[in-house]
C-alpha cells in the first residue's frame, strides 16, 4: 500500500500503513481539505472522510472545552471504535491532521504511537522549511 499525494506527503502516511491491519490513512487540513491519502481510498472517499474528520475534530474541541467549562480546548487525539475497526485522529500544531483506519484486529497502541510519531515528524519538517517571500516564492 502506498500514498496518493496531492503534495509531497507519502513520507507521512506510508509508515502508518506498515502497521498490520491498518487499512487507510488521510492527511488533511483543519478545515477538511485533503493533503494526501492512501490508495485504499478513492479521491471522493478521501474528500468525504476529510470533511467528516474535520467536523469531528471541531465537535471534540467544543465538547472538551464545555466539559472543562473553558472557552477552548486543544484535542490531542480522537479515537472512534466501531464494529468495522478503529479510527485514530491526531492533529498537528500547524493546522493539519492525520487520520488512520485499522480493522478490529489492529493494535491500537502501535497505531497511536506511529500516528503521533508521524505528526511529530511533520511538525519538525514544517519548522525547518525555508521561509517564503511575500509573493509565496523563495525569499529575495
Amino acid at each position: 500500500m502506498t500514498s496518493r499525494d496531492t503534495g509531497d506527503t507519502a513520507w507521512v502516511l506510508d509508515p502508518i500503513l506498515e502497521i498490520p491491519h491498518v487499512k487507510a490513512a488521510v492527511l488533511l487540513t483543519r478545515d477538511g481539505l485533503v493533503s494526501g491519502y492512501t490508495e485504499a481510498l478513492s479521491q471522493p472517499t478521501a474528500e468525504r472522510t476529510a470533511a467528516i474528520i474535520s467536523t469531528v475534530q471541531g465537535a471534540c474541541r467544543t465538547a472538551a472545552a464545555a466539559f472543562a467549562d473553558k472557552d477552548d480546548a486543544q484535542v490531542r487525539q480522537v479515537v472512534i471504535e466501531s464494529d468495522h475497526g478503529y479510527i485514530l485522529v491526531a492533529p498537528t500544531a500547524h493546522g493539519t491532521c492525520v487520520a488512520a483506519f485499522g480493522d478490529p484486529e489492529v493494535r491500537l497502541d502501535l497505531l497511536a504511537h506511529r500516528v503521533h510519531s508521524q505528526v511529530a515528524r511533520l511538525g519538525e519538517k514544517t519548522m525547518t522549511a525555508a521561509p517564503r517571500g511575500a509573493d509565496g516564492g523563495a525569499p529575495a
